[in-house]
């Protein structure tokens, strides 16, 4: 579901019941388009979360700890200058549009009462965060805009804000019966009737247009000549009046574990998929967008480990392709063997200067008694003991270059299948220094000619992730493969139990017992926790684990490779709202 001004008004509404009069503590810019306000209220600390970029923009509480840049951008600087300290006295927005007003109460350079403003424009690609005075001028905005960029709208330091043009459409807060009866009978017959309501009316989201519909006639794409427009408009009026009445009910869309639309009131139109319902917009947020933002930020930061890993594989791929078809011609290697052997045979019979003869096959008996015939090529330059001496030196060649090449190959499967991992690792990188550990692994793993303008870092101790069963026990869990290392060959004790997926790409997973008996739910936990991390999908997944002190890894092996012997296997099917319940810090 796109960002609605249905959707921000329900979310406005939860800051001003929770947070209107809380104090700022701390601003954090962890991503380019992202603004974290840190405050206290009466009922305890909140995260406000500003989103304006141009894919998943939004306002509201969220319970996510990101990492932060080390060097705050100028944007953030200037927020916490102004901001840290003040109060948030003012939330509003503009006439039913996806502009948000935060107002905030504070104290200018002499010490003086002032009021500033953060105004929240989340309109898709056009989206932006503008930080203005009590005049509304314009102070600073996370992305400015001026006429050089041949832009109908000025948003440069000094200037007073205005908001953007208004479509032609009609608020639909306060758009009458007869305004809307208007609009439909004016509608294009064969026209969906969803598509109607988002062209004439203005903050409607087309998800909630199609439960509009859906509640009227039992079906979402149903044509403007098959609707009842009484029917419609009662649906429309009630919608409309949940949002003027405050009566938000906010719920996500699941297929299974995934979540596939969010909205501010039950969807309907979804039939078997699971409506649930959630405490709060935050709390929707959250779980809605977590996932989509970490693949956003993976690939916003780490573009060059995916271009260099992309390139890698398919060197690799037509390494391995040109490698086989050379091992499928060693095949013939038996062939240049026999046909040495039949020269030799019949060498009697044979002169200088033979180009092609044929010879009795005599592995091709026919029932007659007869043999098969087969013809040979000579070089008529040679003589013939010099021909059979050519076809045995092919087959030796042959027979060589099989072993070399089954090596190779075997090789070129081993590096792919490290390439793999590192894939694996980047779907579950968290934070920067997750992402600096792969690009410190692929540079020590020999990928260092492959990246430009850069230079290895100081080791570090990797912040892997932690986990906590319900019986109480630690369980540890590598992101990358670096992590895997420290966590299999740093921390583990000899008595601890590490776990992972069978055969598949996956985290290393810790149980550590700290001298403990583990429970059979710890075990469980653990493999869980291994399963869910790795590329296995689907249920009943094979898990491995053992003692650690039975995990090894083999001389000059890559990165997080290792090998066992004595273990069990487990099948388990892992959940994601229950381990997530389970991490514990970052």
């Amino acid at each position: 579901m796109a960002f609605d001004a249905c959707m921000m008004v329900s979310a406005l509404s939860e800051i001003k019941k929770t947070a209107l009069g809380a104090r700022i503590e701390k601003v954090y810019q962890p991503e380019r388009d992202e603004i974290v306000l840190q405050m206290r209220s009466l009922e305890g600390g909140k995260r406000l979360q500003i989103n304006a970029g141009s894919g998943n923009p939004r306002i509201g509480f969220t319970e996510i700890n990101k990492e932060n840049p080390q060097n705050p951008p100028m944007f953030c600087m200037l927020l916490r200058k102004h901001l840290q300290g003040a109060k948030l006295s003012e939330v509003s927005y503009a006439e039913f549009d996806r502009i948000a007003y935060l107002g905030f109460d504070t104290r200018d350079e002499m010490g003086f009462p002032c009021k500033k403003y953060l105004i929240a424009e989340l309109m898709g690609r056009y989206s932006n965060l503008i930080f203005a005075d009590e005049s509304k001028k314009i102070i600073s905005a996370m992305r400015t805009a001026d006429l050089s960029f041949d832009s109908m709208r000025q948003l440069v330091t000094g200037m007073a804000y205005a908001e953007p043009p208004k479509q032609d459409k009609l608020n639909p807060l306060v758009a009458a019966q007869e305004d809307f009866y208007k609009l439909f009978d004016a509608a294009p017959a064969e026209r969906q009737c969803d598509k109607f309501i988002v062209g004439a009316f203005s903050g409607v989201a087309p998800v909630v247009a199609r439960e509009i519909v859906y509640r009227a006639t039992g079906h979402t794409d149903t044509p403007v000549k098959y609707c009842f427009k009484d029917d419609v408009y009662r649906e429309f009026s009630l919608v409309m009046d949940r949002v003027r009445n405050e009566d938000f009910a906010p719920c996500i869309i699941l297929d299974g574990e995934r979540p596939v639309e969010y909205s501010f009131m039950p969807l309907l139109q979804y039939g078997k998929l699971e409506c649930r319902p959630m405490e709060s917009v935050g709390k929707l947020f959250d779980t809605y967008f977590e996932a989509r933002d970490r693949e956003q930020r993976v690939h916003q930061r780490a573009s060059d480990i995916l271009k260099l890993l992309t390139n890698a594989e398919g060197r690799i791929r037509r390494k391995l392709e040109a490698q086989r078809g050379e091992l499928a011609d060693c095949e013939k290697g038996s062939e240049y063997k026999k046909m040495g052997d039949l020269i030799t045979a019949n060498i009697y019979r044979l002169s200088r200067g033979d180009r092609i003869v044929e010879f009795d096959d005599y592995e091709d008996m026919r029932e007659d008694g007869s043999f098969g015939k087969i013809k040979v090529e000579l070089d008529n330059r040679l003589s013939p003991a010099a021909n059979a001496q050519r076809y045995y030196k092919r087959y030796n060649k042959a027979k060589n270059a099989r072993v070399e090449l089954a090596k190779q190959i075997e090789l070129g499967e081993a590096e792919l299948n490290y390439i793999y991992t590192v894939f694996e690792s980047l779907t579950r990188a968290e934070s920067p220094s997750d992402l600096t550990e792969i690009r410190d692994e692929l540079y020590q793993s020999g990928y260092a000619s492959r990246m430009k303008s850069y230079s290895a870092h100081k080791a570090h101790a990797p912040t892997v992730a932690q986990f906590e069963t319900p019986d109480g026990m630690r369980i540890l869990c590598g992101k990358n493969n670096t992590q895997n290392e420290y966590i299999t060959h740093k921390l583990a004790a000899k008595h601890d139990y590490w776990f992972h997926a069978k055969q598949t790409p996956g985290s290393h997973v810790l149980l550590v017992t700290d001298g403990k008996e583990p429970t059979d739910l710890d075990f469980t936990t653990a493999a869980e926790i291994a399963a869910y991390y790795s590329k296995a999908e689907g249920d009943n997944i094979a898990v491995d684990y053992t003692l650690a002190k039975n995990v090894k890894k083999p001389a000059g092996a890559k990165p997080g490779f290792v090998i066992y012997h004595t273990n069990w296997t487990a099948y388990v099917t892992p959940n994601g709202e229950k381990i997530s319940s389970l991490r514990r810090g970052k």
